[in-house]
């Protein structure tokens, strides 16, 4: 098999559609899946887009996470000044450190923990309804559901004070809003690791039951103590466990509503919930290239000889669409076994809150749809303002009414 060289400007490629992966990916899915193209932050990198060879890149120790690295994939320009001004978080580690970070947290997500969740999920989310029931129509989806039931749950997670929710809410939709100016979205980050810095600090000095607290605990009882690394985990925690779910809450509900067949069958028997939870976060895989990673050593993918330290990138979008994995692949079937998708990630790095974030899913869509009957967009879909980049696929903002036409 021959390297494939495509378009600059394809990769990566913005998505144009809310229920579509871009086509360039099935092109070379289907006539070089293992294709050697130019990245937007300079130089290139091996696209990996078949489901098969994705779970082979994200399960092989000789594929590196570590960002440091001289071949790791530039996303965009600038990317590679900001490495290494700062110790890896764990989703930039390799190997034993990485597993020994990942086993310090591990028992925080189990499914016994996350489900004596539901309660207090549930109480989130009934409140957020009740703030929406209580607004004039049309409401921003977005602003009133979508942002803030993971920034209030990953809040009760870390142990955030109930008094500086508003913090939270108001800085990450900063950072999430697509006409916050650069400036501002870049100080929204540093004033929320600044507050992360001086919680751990506080819980340092008065240890609570919360998952900060019992790391803490934790580290006093190795005879250890990374002060350092509690705030990177905290801020890695808030980062990946907020806008992931919040965009799924947006696109999973748009889903649905131009769906309503579908929709119907899941809210007479919501035992059916979560197999439309795992189907969804299927079709739209928010996430394309997280599982960016360098070549250790030689390594051979479908018969394509990656050499060490090139970069390589495994686009779970593309892996997800793959006709050889997923019947009708660019159909939704909200019926349809999707457990073995990489929304998640795959192997070592898989995403530890995946757990949490089924919940929350679940909780949302059943919750949202039994409140709300008549649920329906207040705009066209083609004017809701989508967002594409190479880390994130979401909607900005999505103004929904309910009841009677």
């Amino acid at each position: 098999m021959s390297e494939h060289a495509v378009d600059p400007a394809a990769y990566p490629k913005v998505r144009t559609c809310p229920f579509a992966s871009a086509p360039e990916y099935a092109e070379l899915r289907a006539e070089a899946p293992i294709a050697k193209v130019p990245m937007a932050g300079g130089g290139t990198a091996w696209l990996v887009t078949r489901h098969e060879h994705v779970r082979q890149v994200l399960g092989d120790p000789r594929m590196s996470s570590d960002r440091r690295r001289p071949g790791f994939p530039q996303l965009s320009v600038g990317q590679r000044a900001t490495v290494g001004t700062v110790a890896p978080s764990m989703i930039g580690m390799d190997g034993e450190e990485h597993a020994a970070a990942r086993r310090s947290v591990l028992g925080e997500f189990t499914v016994r923990r996350i489900e004596a969740m539901r309660p207090r999920i549930q109480q989130i989310v009934d409140g957020c309804i009740d703030e929406m029931l209580a607004e004039p129509r049309p409401v921003d989806l977005v602003r009133a559901l979508s942002l803030p039931v993971p920034s209030l749950v990953i809040c009760e997670l870390l142990g955030v004070p109930y008094t500086d929710h508003d913090f939270f809410q108001e800085r990450t939709g900063l950072i999430l809003r697509k006409t916050t100016p650069v400036e501002q979205r870049i100080a929204a980050v540093e004033e929320i690791q600044a507050y992360l810095d001086e919680l751990v600090t506080a819980k340092e000095q008065e240890v609570t039951d919360d998952l900060l607290g019992r790391q803490i605990r934790k580290q006093r009882e190795a005879g250890e103590a990374d002060h350092e690394a509690l705030v990177r985990m905290a801020l890695l925690l808030l980062v990946a466990g907020h806008e992931t779910t919040a965009n799924m809450i947006s696109l999973g509900t748009l889903a649905l509503l131009e769906n309503p067949d579908q929709l119907a069958e899941i809210v007479a028997d919501p035992a059916k919930t979560p197999t439309a939870v795992e189907e969804l976060l299927r079709y739209f895989t928010i996430v394309e290239a997280a599982t960016s990673r360098t070549v250790t050593e030689d390594v051979e993918i479908g018969g394509v000889l990656i050499p060490e330290g090139e970069g390589v990138v495994a686009l779970g979008s593309s892996a997800n669409r793959d006709p050889e994995a997923f019947d009708r692949p660019d159909e939704l079937d909200l019926a349809r076994n999707a457990r073995g998708h990489v929304a998640f990630g795959f192997g070592p790095h898989q995403c530890l809150g995946q757990n949490l974030a089924r919940l929350e899913l679940q909780i949302v869509f059943d919750t949202l749809f039994r409140r709300l009957p008549g649920l329906r967009l207040a705009v066209a879909v083609d004017d809701l303002p989508f967002k594409s980049d190479a880390n994130i696929y979401g909607i900005y903002e999505m103004p929904v009414t309910w009841g009677e036409e």
